[in-house]
């Protein structure tokens, strides 16, 4: 191929990737510190992009040369936003988070596959206690806040209210976009170990707090089955005058896989796979997006859809989830 067309390949994969609403000629202008003539000539193949000009391309459009030069091999560039620092506070975290979902609804069209291992973190800011426990265990056991240390759970001294309204607009985000989710009936047995751990070691400060927490868990529960029920998503209260946008619920009773994410995000494919338990990492790769989806779609085919139809399997599923919940509840 040659080096002028090669070029142009270039050019085109990025205009492809990013929002249609952004002109890749003004944003180019600025990061490569040229006029417009001088970004044209080189989008043409005229003028050869000179290797520090691609260097600085890759690192703001976090690409690999592998990508750009459509190389085959097993290569794949992950971005992983945490890895530098911790959040100082968790509500950084979900403010990043929240920017994430800003920026795939500025696309047109947009759906989301979700693989979930574990239920989706956003589902657990639905309902304000089981947000505040969720936001508690998490800063405290897995970040190490100082500030927690041997500190009791309590909602009157930590209800996270901040973190309850970003978690909120998360949701009101998430509710915009179709949706494909593959659940598994070990979905929720990481925030039933959560609970029973923190029971177990002492950790909440009232039997009014603990018991708190799973009425809010059942909340969660009652409120993604009437979403199933429904095939659409909403927030608590909601009227259908204000129902979003179509989810597909399934469930898989075999497999259990990583919590994936798929975007497909008008032309743009991304992945997101979580690493440290919150975090995720996350590449435009479409080897790794096709390779992933083909998983996706291959267990799909293999699992029982239970939004709309399926009434049986869906309150079979959803009471089978309850009952573990309320297996939960005891004095502490």
């Amino acid at each position: 191929m040659e080096t002028n067309e090669l070029q142009q390949q270039i050019f085109a994969y990025l205009k492809e990737n990013i929002p249609p609403h952004l002109s890749l000629v003004d944003e180019l202008c600025d990061l490569l510190d040229l006029g417009a003539d001088s970004v044209y000539r080189r989008m043409r193949g005229e003028k050869p992009i000179t290797l520090s000009e691609l260097k600085r391309i890759c690192e703001h459009y976090h690409l690999s040369i592998d990508q750009l030069l459509r190389l085959q091999n097993e290569s794949v560039l992950f971005q992983a936003p945490g890895m530098i620092e911790v959040p100082k506070k968790f509500i950084h975290y979900l403010e990043g988070m929240l920017g994430q979902f800003t920026y795939f609804n500025s696309f047109k069209t947009k759906e989301i596959r979700y693989l979930s291992k574990d239920a989706p973190f956003w589902y657990f800011y639905l309902f304000p206690e089981l947000a505040a426990f969720k936001t508690f265990f998490w800063s405290k056991t897995i970040n190490n806040y100082p500030e927690l240390s041997n500190k009791l759970f309590s909602l009157k001294e930590y209800p996270f209210e901040d973190c309850f309204a970003v978690g909120q607009e998360i949701l009101k985000l998430h509710a915009k976009i179709d949706c494909i989710e593959l659940w598994n009936l070990e979905s929720i047995h990481s925030t039933i170990n959560q609970i029973a751990y923190y029971r177990d070691s002492g950790n909440f400060k009232s039997q009014e707090d603990y018991d708190a927490v799973i009425n809010s868990f059942q909340h969660m529960l009652d409120h993604l089955q009437l979403q199933a029920e429904k095939g659409v998503k909403f927030m608590p209260g909601d009227t259908e005058v204000s129902y979003k946008a179509p989810i597909q619920f399934y469930i898989n009773e075999l497999i259990l896989g990583s919590n994936t994410i798929l975007l497909t995000l008008d032309s743009k494919r991304v992945s997101m796979v979580t690493y440290s338990v919150f975090n995720y990492l996350i590449t435009t790769d479409e080897r790794f997006w096709n390779k992933s989806t083909s998983t996706f779609n291959t267990l799909l085919s293999r699992s029982t859809i239970i939004s709309q139809t399926g009434e049986k399997d869906r309150n079979r599923f959803f009471n089978t989830l309850r009952n573990k919940v309320n297996a939960l509840r005891m004095p502490i």
